[in-house]
């Protein structure tokens, strides 16, 4: 796939605590705010985005690293330039202070802007609420700005943060204990619902934090796990982006359905259509 050139998607800035930052839109209706992983926002991220508003939302995707519309695959650009566009952004993540890598027990800095940007976009887009998903490096993000209660859609695709280089770490995602006890109250009080996504086999992503998951919020953590085998054959890298790189997009493949599940969340609780729809 070659670098998609952002026609279709609205180009915009969002500042808020003195953090400015680019914001590409595309469709009408209530907002789902996209939060890409590394490298950024690929053109399979973009493709993502484009599902999200056809099933009739606004996809709304910050720009929180990388270069929007780059294509960082290394079937298609090769492993040199996969690689370099991987740094790139790695060691830009790395050396900001808006992200917690390592430390459990935390949210990311970056989280705070997020909470505003979900606010801004219910005001511009109406709506019950705001959906949101992140993938991999930005996982957990979505759980943590649950914590608003204009947030009532939140999917973590493959949430891989704390780096799960330890046993503690692999059994707990990044959120601090008072975060995850107000987005355990509204599981409880308001029906709030978390999907979260994963292939079994993902390192990244080790079984065990879905397990500390459903610990913690019980029936309101809705899992979606995956065979490997059911990732894209094409893509060279391991099974990891449900959503995206990994995704099959045909009926009746595992990731599709994975896929049909979070547009279905978001028909129910953003667009009061189908099981599941807020009352």
């Amino acid at each position: 796939m070659a670098d998609h050139d952002l026609t279709g998607f609205t180009k915009s800035t969002f500042t808020h605590d003195g953090a400015t930052r680019r914001v590409l839109r595309r469709g009408t209706g209530p907002a789902v705010i996209i939060m890409a992983e590394v490298p950024g926002i690929t053109p399979k991220v973009l493709e993502f985005a484009e599902h999200v508003a056809a099933a009739g939302c606004t996809a709304v995707l910050p720009v929180l690293f990388g270069t929007p519309g780059r294509d960082a695959n290394p079937s298609t650009g090769g492993w040199p330039n996969a690689a370099r566009a991987m740094a790139s952004t790695v060691w830009q993540v790395c050396v900001s202070r808006e992200f917690t890598l390592l430390a459990t027990g935390r949210s990311s800095r970056v989280v705070r802007w997020l909470r505003a940007l979900a606010a801004a976009e219910h005001e511009r887009c109406g709506g019950p609420g705001v959906g949101a998903v992140g993938m991999c490096l930005t996982g957990g993000f979505a759980l943590a700005m649950a914590t608003d209660e204009r947030l009532v859609a939140p999917v973590l695709s493959q949430p891989s943060l704390p780096l799960a280089c330890t046993a503690g770490r692999a059994g707990t995602i990044d959120i601090s204990p008072r975060e995850l006890a107000v987005v355990r109250g509204r599981c409880e009080r308001e029906g709030l619902q978390v999907l979260g996504l994963r292939f079994k086999g993902d390192r990244l992503v080790p079984g065990d934090r879905f397990a500390f998951l459903r610990r913690e919020l019980g029936d309101a953590f809705l899992a979606v796990e995956l065979e490997d085998g059911a990732a894209n054959p094409e893509s060279p890298l391991p099974a990891h982006s449900v959503l995206t790189e990994h995704l099959v997009d045909e009926p009746g493949q595992p990731t599709r359905q994975a896929l049909d599940a979070v547009l279905d969340l978001f028909r129910a609780k953003l667009l009061g259509e189908g099981p599941g729809a807020a009352a």
